[in-house]
């Protein structure tokens, strides 16, 4: 059966490669993937699978079913979106193909078309070996601004799946348990009166001040929060000119910690700082929560299934050509940097990789018990079904995450040997999970232990609307 999937994946290569390419093309940020919403969900829907676009009230959203009886359904994630500002040709030197525009800095283009393709080559060998159950890809928009998956759990659309696949382009090939940071995303907007900064300031409220106040506050609290705790913002709109007492000021915060109910305790005492500085400023304030996530809830038995299945596929080793283009893209990335990156990871061996660009291992499991300091919304799927997220090194080591330089390597053969291994590795496992009765009761049985009695709880107000706009002037 997988060598019917291994096959497809072999036969059609170029096109695979075309689609991710394509998709690293337009380059479009969160909830406006519409080009390539419409492209990969028209590949999809070429080969048979039922489409339904725009779900969760997010118009680049899709779901593609395609069903060959009763049995296990499996979902495989697929995530669209660019990030703003990093817009590269693929070389190794710095060259935007359009100054300040997107650029897929997180190898968006290869999570998404992968999806796609492993869903082709899961459903071609299903037909030819008459394998019971059901493919779901899901076209997840607007990861970066953790968005789309929490709507889409939010409307249902994980009910009656029995697991998730899920991959992202890194620079290891491996699975773990390690988990995230849940998260709150919002704005507070503070209102005061104009007056004229020398003139009559007494008439003055400065929205500002407020801003300002708020800001000292939050790092007050800094030090009586959990250590692994994040707190970072922006300050969004301060004021047009000095001599005009700002009426109006809006500034952006993440809160982040390891676990869900951390993220919700320091976000009400965020919000006892905001009243504070209304009190002190006489201004009056509006929040505007944009978005929020879990964290991470991890499963051994789907890790240990990917690493298992990478080594029977075995990792791709990169060409003559790859390392003449890491070697001139090494000059723009710091080595000590890298050198403190892999330290940092946890990776076996980092000491030996300082002047080693691929790492072309298959991995075990070596961030058991790590909470990584960001966070994702495929955290929320992996707490209403279990869900894996591997990574397969599609970039040079110490390559900077949402820079430039992985925009130029997910553009060209490097990405494309992850891309291509990670598809046949999504083939495999599910495959395993479709026809392995006593595997998938393995994989639920943990997750139910992991989630030890504890209910998903959608972390945005259940009135909220997708910010469909929020990325339009970006």
């Amino acid at each position: 059966m997988k060598e019917t999937a291994y096959q497809w994946v072999d036969e059609n290569e170029k096109r695979i490669i075309e689609w991710s390419d394509k998709v690293w093309e337009f380059a479009e940020l969160g909830l406006l993937e519409h080009k390539t919403s419409k492209y990969l969900s028209d590949v999809a829907e070429k080969y048979g699978f039922r489409l339904e676009r725009g779900v969760a009230e997010m118009p680049t959203a899709f779901v593609a079913t395609w069903s060959n009886g009763k049995g296990p359904t499996i979902g495989i994630l697929g995530e669209l979106d660019a990030l703003a500002g990093i817009s590269q040709k693929a070389v190794p030197w710095k060259e935007p193909v359009k100054e300040g525009a997107p650029g897929h800095g997180c190898g968006h283009n290869i999570y998404g078309s992968g999806a796609v393709a492993a869903g082709i080559a899961l459903k071609t060998a299903m037909e030819e070996h008459k394998v019971k159950g059901t493919v779901k890809v899901y076209g997840c928009p607007a990861e970066e601004t953790l968005v789309g998956k929490i709507w889409m759990v939010r409307h249902g659309l994980f009910k009656g799946v029995d697991a998730v696949l899920a991959h992202h382009p890194g620079s290891a090939n491996t699975a773990g348990t390690g988990s995230s940071n849940a998260m709150n995303s919002f704005k507070v907007h503070f209102y005061g009166r104009t007056a004229h900064s020398a003139g009559d300031p007494e008439n003055g409220i400065s929205a500002l001040d407020a801003v300002e106040l708020m800001s000292n506050g939050v790092n007050f609290m800094r030090e009586h929060v959990i250590e692994k705790a994040r707190v970072h913002y922006i300050h969004e709109e301060c004021g047009g000119q000095p001599n005009v007492v700002p009426a109006y000021a809006r500034t952006w915060y993440y809160n982040r910690a390891p676990e869900r109910a951390q993220v919700d305790e320091i976000y009400r005492w965020i919000m006892d700082i905001v009243k504070g500085a209304d009190l002190m400023a006489r201004t009056t304030h509006k929040v505007e929560f944009l978005t929020g996530c879990y964290n991470s809830l991890p499963n051994k038995v789907l890790a240990e299934l990917v690493v298992e299945q990478m080594r029977l596929v075995g990792a791709p080793k990169f060409s003559e050509e790859d390392l003449k283009f890491a070697d001139k893209m090494a000059e723009s990335i710091n080595i000590d940097q890298k050198m403190n990156g892999l330290q940092k990871s946890n990776r076996p061996g980092w000491e030996k990789l300082r002047d080693v660009h691929f790492d072309e291992r298959v991995l075990d499991d070596y961030r058991a018990g790590m909470v990584g300091a960001g966070s994702t919304d495929v955290s929320d799927v992996s707490w209403v079904v279990p869900t894996v997220e591997y990574s397969t090194s599609c970039s040079m080591l110490g390559t900077p995450g949402h820079s430039w330089q992985f925009v130029a390597q997910n553009g060209m053969s490097i990405g494309h040997k992850g891309l291509l291994f990670s598809t046949k590795v999504h083939a495999a496992c599910a495959l395993e999970l479709l026809t392995k009765p006593e595997l998938m009761k393995k994989v639920k049985e943990e997750w139910v232990e992991r989630l030890a009695g504890r209910e998903y709880k959608p972390p945005i107000p259940l009135d909220l609307k997708p910010p469909l706009d929020q990325l339009k002037d970006a």
